[in-house]
């Protein structure tokens, strides 16, 4: 497998490599996992190997008890024994019978003796009428018992029983199996236990080389203080950097979240599910996104998401969050001031055909008219001036309302505008002109296509609230849409980004306050919001 080399910014130092230390081979993390397995492994099954010839070893020893017991007291309590031992020549009787005995049980020799230990049988007839060699004293207690003993044939496993006559001890029998025997089934059986201990050390190599492997794929390749340098690194560069960094997996739990993206989202510390992101975040496509606009109670967030997928199959997704609050209300302001140029636009193109037409009465010596004329404009347009002042107390409100009646009227858009607000609190003057400003934009361009195109603004306190009615003569929108609209920024417009109905959800939330759109009778859309709550309200 190739590996991954980690650079700095200029390309040159791999990450994890230090100035001053040696580059000669290291094993990777892998590869001591290997080695360790192996190794640990190998010395459980020897262990094992070990425990499984002694356990063998053991159990022979308590079989080959078990046998020799079972033959001297089978023998023993035989009647024709007896009557052997009570003859006047026991060995003849005897020896022929324990010799088939001994060759058909495997027994390495069978002991008929008096009970002063004289040997009436043995394997090895020189024997005979010698002594015996091991303990009897037990047997001639009428207790039959097994011992290891060392006699003329060597370390054995032998059985002592007695035989009677009546309640009379007239003989003892031992049979026995010499060690060297019962060393020679263990040795018979190492074979089997050494082809099983070494199959397993195989399948112990082999499941160890598997999963090195599958670790060395995990890991790169790296070695472990690469790992852990990698980790700082990257940890050291996840807290720094000053966009938000999201990274979920196949499930729902994200992976990584940084600092930043936990400030920008209102994240909750430890863990973090797609479930905690704002709303529109949560119902993004899977997909690549780019430059995608979303909008929060608090901020306007530029959102850009990639796939992460290795050998074609995704791992999961990456994705990055850019605060553009301020730059969005910087470029809203723009947009009002743009508004309002406009509006001083068309009020000059009106003024300069109201001028021409006062200096041509003037040249045709229609002195009396020009004056009439002039004045009469003069004072329609300060009446208008002085009843929106008077209607709104707010002046940058009522500046915007003013602007947008020749701004409408540029457009052939009739704008009404009913008004009558001492204060807009507890909007602030860039709220409410955020507010009435995206509301009425929003209706004139959907009246503009309609015949004998309208608008309606209703701006006034009702009770203890800040009420506002915009209607127009508009098809208005879905409920859809507007629920779109509600959770980030949508458009129907090719020129337009969507923030203006998203930022205006944001200030109704902000304060607590509710807004609803219809289509019938009339396409309108209602807002409402509390003199005493949202931030004043705390």
């Amino acid at each position: 497998m190739r590996r991954r080399r980690f650079t700095d910014a200029a390309g040159s130092n791999p990450i994890g490599r230090r100035e001053g230390r040696p580059h000669g081979p290291r094993l990777s993390l892998a590869g001591q996992a290997f080695v360790l397995q192996l190794v640990v492994l190998a010395m459980m099954i020897a262990i094992a190997a070990v425990l499984a010839v002694i356990d063998a070893r053991y159990t022979n020893d308590v079989t080959t008890e078990h046998e020799v017991t079972d033959v001297a007291v089978s023998l023993a309590q035989a009647p024709s024994t007896r009557a052997a031992v009570l003859s006047d020549n026991p060995t003849a009787q005897l020896q022929p019978v324990t010799e088939r005995i001994r060759v058909q049980t495997g027994m390495d020799f069978i002991v008929v003796m008096a009970p002063d230990r004289t040997r009436f049988t043995h394997t090895n007839p020189e024997r005979i009428g010698q002594p015996f060699s091991g303990t009897i004293d037990r047997a001639l207690a009428g207790e039959t018992f097994t011992e290891t003993f060392t006699g003329t044939l060597g370390p054995s496993i032998r059985a002592v029983t007695p035989v009677y006559d009546g309640d009379r001890i007239v003989a003892l029998v031992s049979a026995g199996v010499t060690r060297a025997r019962i060393g020679d089934q263990v040795a018979t059986q190492l074979p089997k236990i050494m082809g099983v201990a070494a199959a397993g050390l195989v399948a112990a190599a082999l499941g160890s080389f598997l999963l090195s492997r599958r670790l060395r794929r995990q890991t790169l390749g790296l070695a472990p203080d690469e790992l852990r340098v990698m980790y700082e690194h990257h940890d050291a560069v996840l807290h720094s950097i000053h966009e938000g960094l999201v990274v979920f997996g196949a499930g729902e739990e994200a992976e990584v979240v940084n600092d930043e993206a936990r400030r920008l989202l209102d994240l909750p510390e430890g863990v973090v599910l797609r479930g905690d992101l704002p709303v529109s975040m949560r119902r993004m496509s899977w997909g690549a996104v780019r430059d995608e606009m979303h909008v929060t109670n608090d901020r306007i967030l530029l959102v850009n998401q990639d796939v992460v997928a290795s050998q074609g199959h995704a791992l999961g997704t990456v994705m990055t969050i850019r605060d553009h609050t301020e730059l969005r209300s910087v470029l809203g302001e723009l947009d009002s001031v743009r508004g309002f140029a406009e509006s001083l636009r068309a009020q000059a193109h009106e003024s300069a055909n109201r001028l021409h037409t006062v200096i041509t009465m003037v040249e045709l010596g229609r002195y009396r008219e020009a004056v009439e004329f002039a004045t009469a404009e003069l004072r329609l347009s300060q009446s208008l001036i002085d009843r929106m002042m008077g209607a709104v107390g707010d002046p940058a409100l009522a500046a915007l309302l003013l602007g947008k009646v020749d701004q409408a009227a540029e457009r052939n858009v009739e704008l009404t505008i009913s008004a009558e607000l001492d204060a807009t609190a507890p909007l602030s003057a860039r709220e409410a002109v955020t507010l009435v400003g995206n509301l009425i934009d929003n209706a004139i361009d959907a009246a503009a296509a309609s015949a004998g195109a309208w608008v309606e603004v209703t701006v006034r306190q009702e009770d203890s609230d800040l009420f506002l009615r915009i209607a127009d003569s508009g098809p208005g929108m879905s409920a859809e849409a507007f629920a779109r609209a509600a959770e980030r920024g949508y458009t129907t417009k090719d020129d337009h980004q969507g923030l203006g109905l998203a930022l205006v959800h944001r200030v109704v939330a902000r304060h607590g306050g509710t807004i609803d759109a219809r289509r019938e009778p009339e396409s309108a859309v209602t807002v409402t919001i509390p003199r005493r709550s949202g931030k004043d309200a705390s």
